[in-house]
C-alpha cells in the first residue's frame, strides 16, 4: 500500500516534544521475558515502566491496520524473517532482480513505502550471503545502510509505587482428558499490575526528519495513531485494561530547541484524588477515578517556553481528573482550555474525525 507522504515536499520544519500519558488496571502493560513475563518493576522504588519498544510495537502495529508499509513486523509465522525479506515485503512490487535493477532510487521508495522507518529508523546490516539472487541484490542496493528515526520515546515509569493483583497471580485451568474423560488443573502464571499511571516523553527531531523523509502528514497522523493504538492493540488477555487518557505534543518554532522532559512537569496531587476527603496514598489505587493529575509544573513549564512554541496540540480523556495549584482545574479534556488561557495556540485534537485524513491514498 503506497503511502500518502511525500518527503521531499512536506519534510517536517519544526521540532516537538510529546507527553503521552497512559494507564493500565488490572492488567501487564510490559512483562519481562527474562522475568517469567512478570511487569517491570523497579525494585527500589516500586515504579512500574513500560519501554519504548513496546510503545513503537504497538504504533506499528496500528499502521499495519491502518493500511501502511511497515518495515518491522512479524509475519504470520511469527517469525520476523530476514532483513531483505522485510525490505522486499514493503517494496512488494519487486520480484525479481531486473525488477529491482528498474528502480532507479530505491532508498527513497523504501522510505517512501516503510512509514515506520520514517519515524523510528532501522537498521539494515544484512545477512551476509543470502542464498536467493533477489535478496543478494537487496543487499548491494541497500549497501548496508542504516536510518536513525527523529521520532523517540524514553520509556515511561509509573507516577505510582504499584502492586501486583495476588487474586490473579495464579490461575488454575480445569481441563478434559482423553482417557476417561476425568479432569486435570494446571497453574498459570497471571501477573498484574492493580493500577498504573505511566507518562511517555518524545521527540521529533526536525534534523533527523531530513534523514528519512519525515513530514508533517506524518506527524499528524503520529497525534492520533498514539492514542488509537492504545484503543486498538492492547485488546489481548493481559494487555486489557490499558488506556490513553492525554496526549500534548508542544510543536516549537525556534529550530534545535525543546524544553525536554515536559512529563516530569505531571504529579499525581494525593490530596484532591478520590471521592473522600482523605489524601490517597499509592497502595490505595485501583483506577483512573482514584487519582488527580497535577499539571502545575507542565504548565508552568509551557509559559517558561512561550516565546519557542508554535502550536500546543492536546487531547485529554475527560476521566482524569486534573488540578492546577492545589485546586480542581477539571479533567485532562479541559486541559487545552487551561493552555489557551495563557496564551498559546492550542489545536484540540479530534482524534477520530482527524485520522482519516492520513490514511493511505487520502488527502491531507
Amino acid at each position: 500500500m503506497t503511502s500518502t507522504t511525500n518527503a521531499d515536499a512536506d519534510t517536517v520544519q519544526h521540532r516537538s516534544e510529546i507527553v503521552f500519558v497512559t494507564d493500565a488496571q488490572d492488567a501487564n502493560p510490559n512483562g519481562n521475558p527474562i522475568g517469567e513475563n512478570r511487569p517491570r518493576i523497579d525494585p527500589v522504588t516500586d515504579q512500574a515502566a513500560i519501554t519504548d519498544v513496546r510503545l513503537k510495537r504497538y504504533l506499528r502495529d496500528q499502521l499495519v491496520d491502518d493500511g501502511h508499509g511497515v518495515f518491522v513486523r512479524k509475519t504470520d509465522s511469527g517469525d520476523s524473517g530476514s532483513r531483505a525479506q522485510l525490505a522486499l515485503n514493503v517494496l512488494s512490487d519487486i520480484d525479481s532482480v531486473d525488477a529491482l535493477e528498474a528502480h532507479d532510487d530505491i532508498d527513497a521508495e523504501f522510505l517512501q513505502e516503510a512509514t515506520d522507518v520514517r519515524y523510528f529508523g532501522a537498521t539494515l546490516s544484512f545477512n551476509r550471503d543470502p542464498e536467493k539472487d533477489l535478496h543478494q541484490a537487496i543487499v548491494d542496493a541497500f549497501e548496508g545502510g542504516n536510518y536513525t528515526g527523529p521520532v523517540q520515546f524514553s520509556p515511561a515509569r509509573s507516577l505510582n509505587a504499584v502492586e501486583l493483583n495476588e487474586e490473579t497471580n495464579t490461575l488454575t485451568s480445569v481441563i478434559s482428558t482423553q482417557e476417561g474423560k476425568t479432569t486435570g488443573g494446571f497453574d498459570l502464571d497471571d501477573h498484574r499490575l492493580k493500577y498504573g499511571i505511566f507518562p511517555f516523553h518524545g521527540v521529533v527531531d526536525e534534523h533527523g526528519a531530513r534523514d528519512t523523509g519525515l513530514t508533517e502528514t506524518d506527524v499528524k497522523r503520529l497525534d492520533t495513531l498514539c492514542w488509537r493504538a492504545l484503543k486498538s492493540q492492547t485488546i489481548s488477555r493481559s494487555k486489557v485494561g490499558q488506556e490513553p487518557r492525554l496526549y500534548l505534543r508542544v510543536e516549537y518554532d525556534t529550530e534545535g530547541f525543546h524544553v525536554g522532559d515536559l512529563q516530569n512537569g505531571l504529579d499525581l496531587d494525593r490530596e484532591l484524588a478520590g471521592d473522600d476527603d482523605a489524601p490517597t496514598s499509592d497502595d490505595t489505587l485501583r483506577n483512573v477515578t482514584d487519582i488527580c493529575l497535577d499539571v502545575t509544573k507542565l504548565l508552568a513549564r509551557l509559559d517558561s517556553a512561550a516565546e519557542h512554541i508554535d502550536t500546543v496540540h492536546v487531547v485529554g480523556n475527560d476521566y482524569l481528573d486534573i488540578s492546577v495549584a492545589g485546586e480542581p482545574a477539571g479533567t485532562a479534556a479541559d486541559l487545552p482550555s487551561l493552555i489557551t488561557d495563557r496564551g498559546l495556540d492550542v489545536h484540540e485534537i479530534d482524534v477520530y474525525d482527524e485520522f482519516t485524513q492520513t490514511l493511505p491514498d487520502s488527502e491531507a
